[in-house]
């Protein structure tokens, strides 16, 4: 979950770099991913990506460090934020909002045609003695959803990150207590999941477009004096649940410890892969949303690359790598295996040259 120690965001929304905003980024744990320059969309999958068709969780880019897919390939890595924006400072930064913990919403001004008042806010009934002339856009069914509520209009609420457009709407960032529930993305015209008229939520499965990038369109620009999201309001949580918007998340038993092979220590090779182990462990804490796939492949490329450079044997590696795929998830071992080989043979192909090797 992301940290929030930082207080201070991107400061001049005409001179800060992406690099500096991806770092900063970065630094309050959430993790990003490369936007097209200029654009608010994300930059472009590798040619074979593009031809192929896989499972973004699948694709062996992410471990060999390429930012195919979008929030998919998301990171709080510094190298491949060095790798990325340090040698191509003209990408735009997304953030991937369910692993940041966030709940974005995205308010929309767009010339439209207001919808009869029963699609306005979806499962409410808008009596006909509520006069709605002038309503026009998501900053109206919002102010009208809070107002019904009796609280503030998320659009003032100063004590939260909001970001101007430049098509003239709005990004208010909220964020999820550590033992919250997880939210779904959605669109405000959705007949399904849909918290308001021209009001999209961000979060699990979605992205948002960082304060700070520049588009020929104009630039996004945090407003107010909160530079951190503040914890999501109790009232906007239950409205959330009320459209359908929670992640189901089953708890899973935590595996007993099992015998594991002795992992050699005190050299800096294996003090790296200790930790991204660990993290591929950590996954048995629920049965989605971990990046599990993300975190086994960057483990197996690492080993991979350590194996290249002799500072572990192969059957070490898949030793614990296996290891640790199956203390995560126990019941899908034929996939662990096939992501291990995988990024194995791909991070066989770039040693990884340590200094200061005993």
């Amino acid at each position: 979950m992301p940290r929030h120690s930082e207080t201070s965001g991107p400061r001049s929304a005409g001179t800060t770099s992406p690099y500096a905003v991806a770092r900063w980024c970065a630094g309050n744990g959430w993790p990003v991913h490369p936007l097209a320059a200029g654009r608010k969309t994300p930059a472009g999958n590798c040619p074979l990506c593009r031809e192929e068709q896989h499972q973004p969780r699948e694709c062996p880019c992410h471990a060999a460090g390429r930012w195919c897919h979008g929030f998919h390939a998301a990171t709080t890595d510094p190298d491949l934020l060095e790798a990325w924006w340090g040698k191509h400072p003209h990408l735009g930064v997304g953030v991937s909002c369910g692993p940041a913990g966030l709940v974005v919403l995205d308010i929309d001004a767009h010339s439209a045609e207001v919808p009869d008042r029963s699609r306005l806010l979806p499962g409410i009934v808008i009596h006909e003695s509520v006069n709605l002339t002038g309503l026009a856009s998501g900053f109206d069914t919002l102010a009208l959803l809070a107002a019904l509520r009796g609280q503030q209009s998320p659009v003032d609420d100063h004590g939260t990150l909001r970001v101007r457009t430049p098509s003239g709407g709005l990004h208010v960032w909220y964020r999820t207590p550590p033992e919250g529930p997880r939210y779904r993305s959605s669109v405000g015209s959705s007949p399904k999941a849909a918290l308001a008229w021209q009001v999209d939520v961000r979060s699990t499965g979605g992205y948002i477009v960082t304060p700070a990038t520049r588009t020929p369109a104009g630039t996004y620009t945090a407003v107010g004096p909160a530079r951190l999201p503040a914890v999501l309001p109790d009232w906007l949580a239950a409205e959330l649940r009320r459209t359908g918007h929670p992640v189901r998340q089953e708890s899973v038993p935590v595996p007993s410890p099992r015998p594991r092979s002795r992992r050699p220590a005190g050299q800096r090779a294996h003090q790296l892969l200790e930790t991204l182990l660990a993290q591929v462990e950590a996954c048995a804490a629920a049965t989605e949303g971990t990046a599990f796939t993300e975190k086994l492949n960057r483990a197996a490329y690492t080993a991979g690359g350590l194996i290249a450079t002799g500072h572990l044997t192969e059957t070490q590696a898949r030793d614990l790598l296996t290891t640790a795929a199956d203390a995560a998830r126990p019941h899908r071992s034929r996939h662990s295996l096939s992501v291990i080989a995988s990024a194995l043979s791909a991070g066989a192909s770039r040693p990884l040259h340590l200094k200061g090797r005993p």
